[in-house]
């Protein structure tokens, strides 16, 4: 099958290494990804432009990675094209590109989720102080719109939740005001065809930019796929309390979901409670989750996009569990710096390094992005996981580069668990 993934991160190298056996075109992609699928320019948030390339590249399939161009309506595109496309529409992406339209849709279906209040450009400080006297001692203060996963602020200081706001309103664009959600945070990937919804592996994203949590919200510094914490029954209760209603509640809107849904959940007292949800694959649980998949990666996604995911026989998973580390650049988040040498043994091997954020430099891949590259680790236990990935980064040098060196440490450690009710 000829296959057009559209983006440039380590999720769409990710998703090329998934669907490696067909015949891949990447646009723009990076330097990491040229063994995988040939690569093409583009301007990614113009839907028109993909649709051009797909009919040049006689594309069979289409996957979109990011959520910019499924906002700006890039899979309606292709369907009035008749291209078969995995992704949301532009209204059903709204679930991602608005956090007050998914918690109108959370609302309407009965799903539980945290407490919001939205202040509009037009109120002002006031609107925020005035909003902020609700909430804490823990607040969470949200762009209400696409903020790539670092649009969010969660922190015990008022007035870093007051500046936090302050800058969204002045950038243009609504603040969204959250109760803080108790519990471990739970990513799960869920297949939506209209109401038919096919779970993947659950994994577990961390965020902050340093060791032991601290430090900056970033798009995701490491992931580690299953969690041995979780009860036998999570995921079927996240599909059955979440992402079910959800699909069903879209269809009775008359905007069925066909794609991705990411599900962020929080597992508290009474069980799953929606954080946000995006709507395509997340970064960088994508990397650790597809790695576990036996099934042909093409055969799900041109299920969901041909509306056939109901006949889609069960996915088949590997034994053990996946882990990754992401590599980022000197100054990630607040001003990467970029274009730093990067060296190391394993970098043209996608089954232990993905590329996020490289170049081509004279001597080799230089780095051009925050999150430079995502390193892979598989293992019978969870422990053997991540010390597999730990292994592979240790051999990997960049200028003024880091990484976490607890991902996963707290779950292999037996300290989270979930209450039992």
């Amino acid at each position: 099958m000829r296959i057009l993934v559209i983006g440039s991160g380590g999720r769409e190298h990710a998703l090329l290494k998934g669907l490696s056996g067909n015949e891949l075109i990447v646009a723009p992609g990076n330097a990491g990804m040229s063994t995988l699928a040939k690569q093409l320019p583009i301007d990614a948030t113009s839907p028109q432009a993909i649709v051009t390339l797909a009919r040049d590249e006689q594309a069979e399939l289409v996957v979109i990675g990011p959520e910019a161009p499924l906002v700006t309506g890039a899979a309606d595109a292709l369907r009035e094209a008749g291209i078969p496309v995995f992704g949301p529409t532009k209204a059903a992406a709204q679930l991602e590109g608005s956090k007050a339209f998914a918690k109108d849709v959370m609302a309407a279906a009965g799903v539980r989720t945290a407490r919001a209040l939205r202040v509009a450009p037009e109120e002002g400080a006031e609107g925020v102080e005035k909003t902020l006297e609700q909430f804490g001692p823990n607040y969470v203060v949200k762009d209400d719109g696409l903020a790539g996963g670092k649009g969010v602020v969660v922190t015990t200081d008022r007035a870093e939740a007051a500046a936090h706001a302050q800058a969204v309103l002045e950038a243009g664009n609504p603040v969204l005001f959250e109760s803080f959600l108790e519990g471990p945070e739970v990513s799960l990937f869920c297949l939506v065809d209209g109401e038919t919804v096919v779970p993947l592996l659950p994994a577990q994203d961390h965020k902050r930019a340093y060791d032991n949590d601290e430090g900056p919200n970033t798009g995701g510094m490491g992931a580690y796929t299953p969690l041995p914490w979780l009860p036998e029954d999570g995921v079927q209760r996240i599909v059955d309390e979440v992402a079910a209603p959800v699909a069903r509640e879209m269809v009775n809107r008359g905007t069925p979901y066909q794609g991705l849904l990411y599900v962020g959940a929080a597992w508290g007292p009474e069980g799953p409670a929606v954080v946000e949800f995006n709507a395509r694959f997340g970064d960088p649980e994508t990397q650790a989750v597809l790695s576990m998949l036996e099934t042909p990666l093409a055969e799900p996604l041109y299920a969901v996009a041909t509306g056939a995911l109901a006949d889609l026989p069960p996915l088949q998973w590997k034994d053990g569990y996946a882990a990754t580390v992401v590599l980022a650049a000197e100054h990630y988040p607040a001003s990467p710096a970029k274009g730093d040498a990067i060296t190391g043994a394993e970098l043209d091997n996608p089954d232990k390094v993905l590329h996020a954020g490289t170049a081509r430099g004279e001597d080799g891949y230089v780095s051009a992005g925050g999150r430079v590259l995502n390193v892979l680790g598989h293992g019978a236990t969870l422990e053997d996981a991540i010390a597999d990935a730990y292994r592979v980064i240790e051999g990997i040098e960049m200028r003024g580069s880091f990484y976490r060196k607890d991902i996963g440490r707290r779950a292999v450690a037996g300290e989270v668990s979930v209450e039992k009710h």
